[in-house]
């Protein structure tokens, strides 16, 4: 079984391998910046795009967050904002209207805490492919894991994969050309159902996995 910290809308390589891996969620661990733990990319007409969920930062003496009692900051309109901004990348996408219904219920609802946010748009990704989202969580940190896989490394946003990721159609992929590893909403907005095929391939060389 393999480990992974729940991000916001996971991108294609993680959501690969939690599609087709047995899976365990890391719920125990300190919430850290530089993560995708409260951001996504996508494409738009200006090409790669980040949607950031805005966090209450707690002060110094209160020492190192949890990552399952982070707050979002929902002070600032920033559901409306991600909304605006995935209809108007993706209102044209071939899928876009077919989800549409399954997606926007999570951007009329305000949240409280990032990581109970973050499961739920990981499930509804599951239920617009139809399938079942795994329910397992850890119920400690471990820093070196005992039993599982560690895959928890796909949370830095700052790390470089070397992909194969198969170019797909994306919407303003004639401007920019394909963008690998968006958010998996690119590729269910622009696939549909076809999204759980593509997911079946590997996109990362098997010597840096």
């Amino acid at each position: 079984m393999k480990v992974f910290h729940p991000s916001y809308f996971p991108n294609i390589l993680t959501f690969s391998y939690v599609l087709h891996e047995p899976t365990c969620w890391e719920v125990h661990d300190n919430y850290q910046k530089q993560t995708f733990r409260n951001r996504t990319y996508i494409s738009n007409d200006r090409g790669k795009h980040i949607l950031s969920i805005p966090i209450i930062h707690v002060g110094k003496e209160q020492g190192r967050q949890k990552y399952k009692d982070v707050l979002i900051d929902n002070s600032y309109p920033w559901q409306r904002q991600h909304w605006r901004t995935l209809q108007t990348a993706y209102r044209t996408s071939p899928f876009f209207e077919f989800y549409e219904d399954e997606i926007k219920p999570l951007y009329d609802q305000p949240y409280d805490k990032l990581l109970d946010y973050n499961l739920k748009t990981i499930e509804t990704i599951f239920e617009c492919l139809q399938m079942e989202m795994p329910k397992e969580s850890t119920k400690e940190f471990e820093v070196s894991l005992s039993e599982h896989e560690d895959f928890r490394f796909l949370i830095n946003a700052k790390l470089k994969h070397n992909l194969t990721i198969k170019p797909y159609t994306q919407v303003f992929g004639d401007r920019h050309g394909f963008i690998p590893n968006l958010s998996i909403l690119d590729l269910l907005f622009n696939m549909g159902p076809n999204s759980i095929e593509y997911l079946q391939k590997d996109f990362i060389y098997k010597d840096n996995a």
